[in-house]
């Protein structure tokens, strides 16, 4: 079977399975990530920081059900609640910092993030070679580079210092990699546009922009329900918070499409320092089985 496809539905069976299974009280996290590696071993997807980044996003959905002071106290409305320690409050909202701040889900918090942050500088790096590789370096390379590195440092910012213990420190992190994460997507969608030369390179960047508009809109939203005292709106925008998250992490996946391609001298670029390559405007880069990327 192809192995986009499979990348594809495993990925939605992933975000479907989190959310179904973490709404059980009792569901267990070790169980969870047995079956997800089980998984992805089976699905042989060719790309590893995409099978990273599937692994990452089914294990991240599962955490919004993991706030355990907002999913097994609030048994009676918050006015009947008594005692020091109140549930459904604006305290209680299953924010992605809100679910991972308390442990064992903190230590998985931390653990993914700072080795999310490496694979985002990973990615970052092979994409601003390829880029060079494909066509030529430019202002806008560079700036897709930065903005993935400053997410990157942004990341590890976020699962080091959760916010219920170190709260500046979280919320600087999350203003760095939040809003440098859209950047960097919309950047990388330009690139795209411009790099296109096949039909199937123009479905890769239209799909990027689509998931670049999404990213943008559930960010705004998101910080415009966050800033509100409502309890609903604060709902709507752990929400909003997710997709954007999950909306990012789909776009790191459509890279496994291209980074199949990556040679011995696409990685020269780099030694190269971004140097002009012999085969800038005519390179094709050829798949080891199958026909040119171009």
């Amino acid at each position: 079977m192809n192995n986009n496809f499979i990348l594809v539905h495993t990925t939605i069976l992933g975000l479907v399975f989190g959310l179904v299974e973490g709404l059980g009280r009792d569901h267990s996290l070790w169980i969870d990530l047995l079956i997800w590696f089980r998984l992805l071993d089976s699905t042989k997807v060719a790309s590893p920081p995409s099978m990273f980044m599937l692994m990452l996003m089914s294990v991240c959905v599962c955490f919004t059900c993991f706030n355990r002071v907002y999913n097994t106290s609030c048994e009676e409305p918050l006015v009947m609640q008594t005692g020091p320690s109140l549930c459904c409050t604006l305290d209680n909202i299953p924010l992605i910092s809100k679910c991972g701040a308390l442990p064992p889900e903190s230590c998985w918090f931390s653990l993914l993030c700072s080795a999310g942050s490496f694979v985002v500088m990973l990615i970052g790096l092979l994409r601003y070679a390829q880029v060079i590789h494909r066509q030529q370096n430019s202002l806008l390379n560079m700036l897709g580079l930065c903005t993935g590195w400053l997410c990157a440092a942004g990341l590890i910012v976020v699962g080091n210092f959760q916010v219920d213990f170190a709260k500046v420190l979280h919320y600087v992190g999350a203003g760095l990699a939040f809003p440098t994460s859209l950047l960097f997507v919309c950047v990388q969608t330009v690139l795209t546009y411009r790099l296109a030369k096949t039909h199937a390179d123009f479905i890769a960047a239209h799909l990027r922009l689509t998931l670049s508009l999404l990213a943008l809109v559930t960010l705004i939203l998101s910080g415009v329900f966050f800033m509100q005292e409502s309890y609903a709106l604060q709902h709507a925008a752990a929400v909003c918070e997710w997709l954007f998250v999950i909306v990012i992490l789909l776009f790191y996946g459509s890279f496994c499409f291209e980074f199949r391609f990556i040679s011995a001298d696409t990685l020269v670029v780099l030694m190269q320092k971004g140097e002009p390559h012999p085969c800038q405007n005519d390179c094709k880069l050829v798949s080891p089985t199958g026909p040119s990327l171009d």
